[in-house]
This record gives C-alpha cells, sequence and structure tokens, in this order.
C-alpha cells in the first residue's frame, strides 16, 4: 500500500507541515546555472558565494566539510570539498535561449520552484511544475509568488504511464528532479526517467539531487520498515530510496543520456545544541539529450 497510495502519505504529510517543512533551496543557481538564461548566471554565482559564509562554520583538520546545523532535515547548500567525480567531461556553458522552457517533477510546496520563478520573469522563461499530491499542488498556487505568466502548477503522478504532460515530446529545455525519484519505488525509477527524458529537446539537461547510499537517514531505519532492498517507509507512510553513482549512471544512460556531472557528495553535519555528529550523503548529476530519439 506504500508504493500504490504514496499519493495519500504525501498529501497528509503537506497538510500537517503545508509549506513549513521545508526551506527554499537558494543554492540552486550555483549548483545547477542551467536553470538561468546566461545574462543571470554571473550575478547568481556572484550571490551564492556569499551564502557560503552564513551556511558553512567550519571544515575539519581531515578537509572533510563540517556544518554547524539544527537538525538533521535540513537542505543546506551544497558544498562539494568530499566528493568523488565521475570521469565525464566538464559541463557546457553554452547559454540556453532566454525563451526556454523547463519542469519541476515533484514539486512539493515551490522550495525549487519559487527561486526560478523569481529569477526568470521579464526573460521570456516557463516553468511548469508537477507533484501527486493534491495538497502541495494548492499550496504552489496559494503561494504569493506564483505567477501564472512564468509558471504552471499541475497535477501529475509520475508512475502513470498514460498520463502525458501538458506539453509537446522534445520541447523541454530542463527536466528537474530533486529529492523525487528517491520516492519512488526502484522497480519503477526506469520507466519513469525513460518517459520524462522523451520531452527533453535535444540538448536538454536533466537535473538530479537526492539521498546516497548510507546516508544516516537510512542507517536510522529501523528493523521492518525496509519495503525492498534499499527501499524504506518512513513513520508518516511516505517512501524513500537510496542511490549509488553506478546506479544513478546506469538509470540516466539507459535512458538515452549522456553523462556531463555524476558525483557524491559526502558531508558531516554538526548539531551543537543535540551532540550529535551526522555523517550525510547525497548523489548529484547532471545528464544530457544529445539525440532526437
Amino acid at each position: 500500500k506504500y508504493d500504490t497510495e504514496a499519493s495519500r502519505y504525501w498529501d497528509a504529510f503537506y497538510e500537517t507541515h503545508h509549506g513549513k517543512f521545508f526551506k527554499d533551496r537558494r543554492w540552486l543557481f550555483r549548483e545547477f546555472p542551467e536553470l538561468l538564461p546566461l545574462g543571470l548566471r554571473s550575478t547568481s554565482a556572484d550571490e551564492s558565494c556569499s551564502e557560503r559564509v552564513d551556511i558553512f562554520s567550519e571544515t575539519s583538520s581531515s578537509g572533510r566539510t563540517v556544518e554547524t546545523c539544527q537538525d538533521h532535515y535540513s537542505d543546506p547548500a551544497p558544498q562539494h570539498r568530499d566528493v568523488e567525480f565521475a570521469d565525464v567531461p566538464e559541463c557546457p556553458t553554452s547559454a540556453r535561449a532566454a525563451d526556454s522552457e523547463e519542469t519541476l517533477v515533484g514539486c512539493g510546496v515551490g522550495n525549487s520552484v519559487f527561486p526560478i520563478v523569481k529569477s526568470i520573469k521579464e526573460t521570456g522563461g516557463f516553468v511548469y511544475c508537477c507533484d501527486f499530491s493534491p495538497q502541495a499542488i494548492q499550496l504552489v498556487k496559494d503561494h504569493p509568488d506564483y505567477d501564472q505568466s512564468v509558471c504552471h502548477a499541475f497535477l501529475h503522478d509520475l508512475c502513470e504511464e498514460g498520463s502525458p504532460l501538458p506539453v509537446p515530446p522534445q520541447s523541454l529545455d530542463v527536466v528537474m528532479a530533486i529529492f523525487v525519484l528517491s520516492s519512488i519505488h526502484p522497480a519503477r525509477l526506469q520507466s519513469v526517467v525513460n518517459r520524462l527524458t522523451t520531452y527533453l529537446k535535444p540538448g536538454g539537461i536533466f537535473l538530479f539531487r537526492d539521498y546516497g547510499r548510507y546516508d544516516l537517514s537510512q542507517l536510522r531505519f529501523k528493523k521492518g520498515q525496509c519495503l525492498a532492498e534499499n527501499f524504506y517507509t518512513r513513520g508518516d507512510g511516505t517512501c524513500v530510496y537510496f542511490f549509488t553513482k553506478d546506479e544513478v549512471h546506469s538509470l540516466f544512460t539507459n535512458a538515452g543520456l549522456e553523462a556531463l556531472q555524476n558525483l557524491e557528495d559526502r558531508r558531516i553535519q554538526v548539531n551543537r545544541g543535540k551532540k550529535v555528529v551526522m555523517h550525510r550523503v547525497w548523489m548529484q548529476s547532471k545528464y544530457q539529450k544529445t539525440s532526437t530519439g
């Protein structure tokens, strides 16, 4: 039932927490400048650099990143000081057209949506964002920054293969899934990525960030919470999968995409209030569509 009724559990989650559980991801443009037209990228990078001072407090003698935080649910800006990079070429610096279109799947309450919406106004860009939780979509539409001239939020279940997105195939410059694919049963993941890839233009990019294998949150799960290998259910009924770098690479290359970036982000977070040291692991990737298929 956790798989077949996933939308119900996530709907209950958003009804309970509204838009207060996650913070806006202000690090988006530093890590994923592909979300912005070229003219806005240098400004965004400068602003992102100033944010780092506030978020990261110290570095341990071993060189690993050490963060001071309030709780382990935070989604801090990635700071890749202890990562493994795939043997892939550097990301291209070519600009997207100012009138580009992008889709954010599993948008939740808009923590990734609204930083983008604010940045692309008057550039001709447009964002489509979807989630399978009616509560989440309503919260996005009720947000004061929601603007129908640059954004369209709609209800959509990525696992429903017979339900198309409201855009033509090969029409999107960017598809982004941040902490989204981990909520899907691993047996369904390949078909979801395959289908989303069909909406990318040749040259379009799939941006991905999610949980990595042996992250602290995985190690905290208790017996009886494992539904499949490395796939678990939380106490509220929502589910999460933990990826490896090789799995991520296979997932996207099997969909016909080429790797631009595929890294494992490992960090140490310190909760000084509770005197707890937390080892976190995330995956971050960029894959490009090079063919017309």
